[in-house]
């Protein structure tokens, strides 16, 4: 009763099982239920040593020898088919044992309550005596992190995908947005004091749906305009007073935010994109629903063609990285190790590793992975290459 898994009991009273109805019943008034096994065990291996002790007594009249060897057997047979035989097979099968124990022990419970509420009586005076506090709360409550472990042992009772699915779900609370997001220099934005030729061009090749717009300086992001409103213009109408009047203004994050707070955030505000912001207010990147999602169901939108593939393996069994690319997703496509405490991108852990920008052709082993720097432009680290022997 005590082994038994709580929520494949409840799984089963709620599709109506019987028995499943009654275990529950005793699990949920647990200090009834010991008191009645108790009393059924205390009761039965006291008469069955006064028994033993009796017909000893009357077989071989006052031999001290014969009774010893009687208190042992008895003793014996209890250790063996009353103890350990028992409690053996119950810790091995304990959810059918659970099952068949159930309508007895509810049938005993309710026959010996008034034996029962008078043990409970005494133990409860006694907690009381000692100042210590019965707990109440459900005591089989799982804190996040032992959820997480279950569903990480429970791998192999369900399909691979969804398992993943759960478990990247509970990653959601320690990824921060900027381990996600889309750095600066990689977003795709609109400036209004660009001439009106220019801004529509943009418009009609953009590879996004929402873009963000500035005013003069491209980290002043003055609101979000959204091309499905542009496409309902005709072209001559497309001018920076028609854009000020669709754009949506901009919705700033801090850059720490959980994701999972972040999920929840855009639902309560009904956005989809936000301008992610240091400490100090300084732009640093673009996070949309899309990036967040991604990390539970995986992949499941197109990059722009401008961006090109961040992991290509070349024939001699190397793999070519972008440098701007995720260590986090680094290490879930590629099964690496790469710490991901400090800088959120290859390109920074290289840089925190040399203390300097290293020169195209220098190689290093981080994380127990041999790499090469492949190219370097703008004072940062374009290409690495990854030998995959250890992978």
């Amino acid at each position: 009763m005590m082994a038994v898994n709580r929520y494949k009991v409840a799984s089963k009273a709620r599709q109506g099982h019987r028995a499943a109805v009654r275990t529950q019943k005793l699990l949920s008034q647990t200090d009834k239920l010991l008191s009645v096994i108790l009393i059924g065990n205390t009761v039965i291996n006291t008469a069955s040593a006064t028994l033993s002790a009796l017909i000893a007594d009357r077989l071989f009249s006052g031999n001290d020898f014969a009774l010893a060897i009687a208190t042992l057997l008895v003793a014996f047979a209890i250790l063996i088919f009353s103890e350990a035989t028992p409690k053996v097979l119950a810790a091995t099968y304990p959810e059918p044992l659970a099952y068949t124990a159930s309508a007895p022990l509810l049938l005993l419970l309710r026959v010996l309550y008034p034996a029962v509420w008078l043990v409970n009586l005494f133990v409860t005076g006694l907690i009381n005596t000692l100042r210590l506090k019965k707990n109440h709360d459900n005591q089989q409550a799982l804190s996040p992190e032992e959820l997480r472990l279950l569903v990480l042992e429970s791998g192999r009772h369900m399909e691979k995908k969804h398992h993943t699915m759960l478990l990247n779900l509970f990653e959601l609370a320690s990824i921060t947005v900027d381990d996600v997001m889309t750095p600066r220099h990689q977003m795709e934005s609109i400036g209004l004091d660009a001439p009106t030729d220019e801004i529509r061009k943009q418009i009609s090749t953009c590879h996004h749906t929402r873009l963000p717009v500035y005013s003069g300086n491209p980290d002043n992001i003055i609101g979000i305009l959204h091309s499905r409103k542009v496409l309902s213009l005709k072209e001559d109408e497309i001018d920076q007073s028609s854009l000020r009047e669709m754009m949506r203004p901009p919705y700033f994050i801090p850059s720490s935010t959980p994701l999972f707070t972040q999920l929840q955030n855009f639902q309560e505000n009904k956005r989809r994109i936000a301008v992610v912001v240091d400490e100090y207010g300084e732009m640093q990147g673009l996070v949309t629903l899309e990036d967040i999602l991604e990390q539970v169901v995986g992949e499941f939108t197109t990059n722009a063609p401008t961006q090109g593939a961040k992991v290509l393996r070349q024939p001699d069994g190397s793999i070519l990285l972008d440098g701007a690319s995720s260590l986090r997703e680094l290490n879930r496509k590629l099964r690496l190790t790469f710490p991901i405490d400090g800088p959120k991108t290859l390109n920074g852990l290289i840089l925190e590793h040399f203390q300097d920008i290293p020169d195209a052709g220098t190689c290093l082993v981080l994380a127990g992975q041999r790499l090469e720097i492949v190219q370097t432009q703008d004072r940062s680290i374009r290409v690495v290459r990854l030998y995959a022997a250890n992978i």
